[in-house]
């Protein structure tokens, strides 16, 4: 029963939307009715500029890491850290205090990562950053580091829990962006800081 309260709370605080309580604090539009219409650091960036991007990022990030290091902290097992990662996961993608419209879960993915082993946590961001660098594609840069990061999580923890974890991660994150997919395709898609391609 402690690890369900423990899972339904780390789904609650993933539902907190940061992109839109930034945007509405700093007297921005809604994320969800501008730009790409997605609710995350990239989409904030675009409407709002890097400041308001930052804090989004950041807010985004600390719940996947606070859902995992709570279940450390508290001395649950493996599954149920897992499970609480996923729970924060699903509740950026799905948040109910938002009518379940939420963000692609690239933050709070790494911020579920980078509690359960830091290292993993480290190497996706690498991906992230290089991916972007040579490309300037944001989601690119996403489906590059959710694909590895369950080669990493084998490579850098030996926990069954934490692989399936990061698996499913990887699955949600790569469902998520099919739409992104579709542009890259298409030459499409827009490029960090700039405008769609064609």
């Amino acid at each position: 029963m402690f690890d369900g309260f423990l899972i339904l709370s780390a789904y609650l605080l993933g539902s907190l939307s940061t992109a839109v309580i930034t945007s509405k604090l700093l007297g921005l539009p809604d994320p969800r009715t501008q730009g790409s219409g997605n609710p995350g650091a990239t989409n904030v960036l675009r409407i709002g500029g890097r400041k308001a991007a930052v804090i989004t990022l950041s807010g985004d990030m600390l719940k996947g890491l606070v859902a995992v290091l709570a279940g450390r902290l508290l001395g649950v097992d493996d599954a149920a850290i897992a499970a609480m990662g996923l729970a924060a996961f699903l509740g950026h993608l799905y948040p109910v205090f938002f009518g379940f419209r939420g963000g692609k879960g690239v933050a709070t993915g790494l911020g579920v990562l980078m509690g359960i082993s830091w290292p993993v946590g480290v190497a996706a961001l690498a991906t992230w950053l290089l991916v972007a660098a040579l490309t300037r594609y944001s989601s690119l840069s996403a489906l590059c580091a959710a694909i590895l990061a369950p080669f990493y999580t084998a490579w850098f923890t030996d926990s069954p829990a934490f692989l399936t974890m990061a698996i499913m991660l990887c699955l949600l994150l790569v469902w998520r962006h099919r739409r992104n997919i579709r542009n890259l395709i298409n030459d499409t898609e827009s490029r960090i800081g700039g405008k769609k391609t064609k």
